[in-house]
């Protein structure tokens, strides 16, 4: 058997399951900060990340940038649950209230629209009292090759 037929027999909610096993095994950036996959379900994804003292800028609040990259790491997740290759096309982030060194942050990343090579996908970053302080919106872009089958180095 084949590792498209393979992928084929899996449900919606396992397929999601195996492209996230197979992005994370790759994924040293989102690793190296501290994330960890909460859930992963077809076109959705949370992650949390906790906010360290090397995360801190110069007001001793979490750098913006950290935040965006936890959203932009879960908006990766929730549409890469199709076994197809998608990457952003577009983001932006709007910062709703500070965050402080020791809190733990959780993106919840979903899809809003999928049409063709095309999607939307809206992310909530809260705190560890279930507070909003970022919104995020995605626009991916699908692009060639699937995720769970092998690809020669010219396909990527």
């Amino acid at each position: 058997m084949d590792a498209q037929n393979k992928t084929d027999d899996l449900d919606p909610r396992a397929l999601a399951e195996a492209c996230a096993s197979k992005m994370w095994a790759d994924d040293r950036a989102s690793k190296a900060l501290g994330m960890t996959i909460v859930r992963i379900a077809p076109g959705e994804a949370v992650i949390s990340m906790p906010v360290r003292r090397d995360m801190t800028n110069g007001h001793g609040i979490c750098h913006g940038g950290f935040m965006f990259t936890l959203a932009d790491s879960t908006f990766a997740f929730a549409c890469n649950t199709y076994n197809q290759r998608t990457v952003a096309q577009q983001c932006a982030v709007t910062f709703i209230r500070a965050v402080q060194e020791g809190e733990v942050l959780t993106a919840h990343a979903i899809e809003r629209s999928k049409s063709g090579r095309s999607g939307i996908y809206d992310v909530t970053v809260r705190d560890s009292r279930d507070v909003v302080v970022a919104e995020f919106r995605g626009h991916s872009r699908t692009i060639s090759g699937e995720l769970l089958t092998p690809h020669t180095d010219e396909s990527r």
